[in-house]
């Protein structure tokens, strides 16, 4: 009597891992690019949050609110990227937004704030771009005149 054997051959067990490594190999490209992805969508919600914050607390607070970069959390930077941070300041600091994640980048031209009017509109309009080396794709937060803060997705390459 024979009896049957169990388990995988030596070949069966290579191809197996082989089968493993490529799978992985075609995986890892979308899982980074799927994750730069969710970088940039929550980097442009912080920004937009920030912007409403600004916005509601001008009106409630009836004093200009300024969201303005800032690298330390508590006062406003006269230069540097957005990705370094940002805070919302009224007559105190509202809202501390810290650095962004790395590879990320959010530009501005040379604008380093926005001030929003009590009234709710005036505000200064601006243009950021979200954009990660990782993806070839970007986020666009505009805020207008009025103080309103709208995504929209872009092509952009982030040099």
């Amino acid at each position: 009597m024979r009896r049957a054997r169990r388990g995988f051959t030596l070949i069966e067990a290579m191809v197996a891992i082989a089968v493993v490594l490529v799978l992985t190999a075609i995986a890892v490209p979308s899982f980074k690019n799927a994750s730069a992805g969710s970088e940039l969508r929550s980097a442009a919600t912080d920004l937009v949050a920030s912007a409403h914050l600004a916005r509601s607390e001008a009106i409630k607070r009836n004093t200009p609110v300024t969201m303005c970069v800032s690298s330390d959390g508590e006062n406003c930077a006269t230069s540097g990227g957005w990705e370094q941070g940002w805070i919302v300041r009224g007559d105190t600091t509202l809202r501390r937004q810290a650095s962004a994640q790395r590879g990320l980048r959010i530009t501005a031209g040379a604008i380093t704030r926005v001030i929003f009017q009590p009234t709710g509109v005036d505000a200064t309009p601006v243009a950021f771009t979200v954009c990660t080396t990782a993806a070839s794709e970007a986020r666009v937060v505009t805020i207008n005149t009025a103080g309103r803060a709208v995504t929209t997705k872009a092509t952009a390459s982030c040099s």
